[in-house]
């Protein structure tokens, strides 16, 4: 299915951003805005995930799928 819809791969980014990198970034310092590292990266992550559904989205209009 990924060979049809390659855009879709956009929408394994919020799991990729949440868990699979979680313990990667599971620590407090450096601190980046105010904010300990780990909980920087979890806003982050919530603020690029609309992002990459919006790119799959426009992938699939672009196709003609939606």
């Amino acid at each position: 299915m990924l060979k049809k819809r390659p855009a879709l791969l956009w929408l394994l980014a919020p799991y990729v951003l949440y868990l699979a990198a979680l313990p990667l970034v599971n620590r407090v310092h450096p601190t980046i805005l105010g904010l300990p590292f780990l909980f920087f990266w979890l806003l982050l992550a919530t603020l690029l995930t609309p992002a990459g559904v919006w790119l799959t989205y426009r992938a699939d209009r672009k196709r003609g799928r939606v």
